[in-house]
């Protein structure tokens, strides 16, 4: 089978970033647990890091980040960058584990989730929001949770889209 073209990845990846966006915007805000929601943006950034790498999954989290800011209340740029830093390193991640076992993309989402919100949080008291309390703690882990149980259906959108390292390719242990 041979890679889709640069055009086709940036119109599937497009696609599934609107679509993730009006679910996060219409649908999400009341599926919420214990008033916090999942942060399927943020998802989106992970899975793209998962799939395609550190610096093509940090290019799509950006991307991604920047559809989203253009959407909140918060400082431009905020989800942005806390979403390509946590796609790179996810990326980074994946490239020095072995992918064999079905639960390692779900566990490594509902972490990665949980450190994007915190570093969302730490970032965002940087510039100027108060962002920082114990609750964050507590959204940060119902976040992971949120969205550990949402990415067996984003993670696999996200890898069709981006044309990343799909099931089909064969998955090979990587030690550093």
């Amino acid at each position: 089978m041979t890679p889709p073209t640069p055009l086709r990845v940036a119109l599937r990846t497009s696609l599934v970033v609107i679509v993730v966006l009006a679910i996060q915007l219409g649908i999400a805000p009341g599926l919420s647990l214990f008033d916090v929601q999942a942060e399927l943006p943020l998802l989106v950034a992970i899975g793209a890091g998962i799939s395609t790498g550190p610096d093509r999954g940090a290019i799509i989290a950006f991307g991604t980040g920047i559809a989203y800011d253009l959407l909140l209340q918060t400082p431009f740029g905020l989800s942005a960058l806390t979403y390509a830093l946590v796609a790179y390193a996810v990326g980074g991640m994946q490239d020095s584990v072995l992918r064999a076992a079905w639960w390692i993309p779900v566990t490594t989402a509902s972490i990665a989730s949980s450190v994007g919100v915190i570093l969302y949080g730490v970032f965002g008291t940087v510039l100027g929001e108060d962002l920082i309390n114990l609750d964050l703690l507590r959204i940060a882990a119902i976040v992971g949770l949120l969205n550990a149980l949402a990415s067996p259906l984003v993670l696999p959108a996200v890898g069709w889209a981006a044309g990343g390292r799909g099931r089909s390719m064969p998955m090979r242990a990587v030690y550093r």
